[in-house]
């Protein structure tokens, strides 16, 4: 894998499974990996493994995501690319989510989302870079009781779409991973029913549900430099859940 010495990347969300994965994939490249997350605890681990800077942020707030990437673009020199791993799970019909619940799933998923954006485009308004995002598959097919999260990560699609039209011409790129059910700590409750888990595997083609890494080289791949011509795409990694029916035993 080709390797950049002025390759320096951000991590929102870097202590979820998504995000730790990712952070191991670019350790491996040369440069500065910032892992920033809502708390440090959580991140202690991560940054003891791979000896990266850590930041305290909070990704929904916006003037604390704009301080956190001015501050590595002062740094470092410039910002080359930022993942947002941010993401929650809420499964409930629309009828049995509460108001609260609404607001908190778009606040968490698409707002900081949004926030990521706003704030990165700044730090890459000279030099260009990459900015990739977390939707879901969910968001690509109707799937029963995912109505909030659905929402809130289609809203994440059309802001790749638009943001990554919008400043093409400034060299930035925009684009996003739309996972289906994945292992992760997110999930646990999920996957370690083996009712639930299996009946989830069932409406994936390939037979299985994903793992961290396998998501984490899709975001890495849209971060990459040698990958600089891609940008407005959701790619679905999800074993083929969004496009192709469930396999037949």
């Amino acid at each position: 894998m080709a390797q950049s010495s002025n390759f320096t990347a951000v991590i929102l969300g870097a202590s979820g499974g998504i995000g730790s994965a990712l952070a191991r994939r670019l350790h491996k490249r040369k440069g500065c990996l910032i892992l920033a997350g809502r708390d440090r605890e959580k991140l202690g681990p991560l940054t003891r493994e791979l000896g990266c800077e850590v930041a305290v942020c909070d990704p929904t707030q916006v003037d604390e995501v704009e301080g956190l990437l001015k501050k590595a673009a002062k740094d470092y020199g410039s910002v080359e690319a930022i993942a947002n791993c941010v993401g929650t799970l809420l499964l409930k019909p629309v009828h049995l989510t509460t108001w609260e619940e609404w607001q908190e799933t778009l606040r968490i998923n698409l707002g900081s989302a949004f926030a990521t954006v706003r704030s990165g485009v700044k730090v890459m308004s000279r030099t260009g870079g990459s900015i990739v995002l977390c939707s879901t598959a969910a968001s690509l097919m109707g799937i029963a009781n995912h109505e909030a999260i659905a929402a809130a990560k289609g809203g994440i699609n059309g802001l790749v779409l638009s943001a990554a039209a919008t400043y093409a011409s400034k060299g930035i790129r925009v684009n996003a991973v739309a996972p289906g059910m994945t292992r992760t700590p997110l999930t646990e409750r999920l996957t370690s029913n083996e009712a639930l888990r299996k009946g989830s595997e069932a409406m994936h083609a390939l037979g299985r549900i994903g793992e961290p890494d396998e998501v984490a080289a899709a975001l890495e791949f849209f971060m990459a430099p040698e990958n600089n011509w891609v940008t407005g795409q959701i790619l679905a990694v999800d074993g083929g859940l969004s496009s192709l029916a469930p396999r037949r035993t």
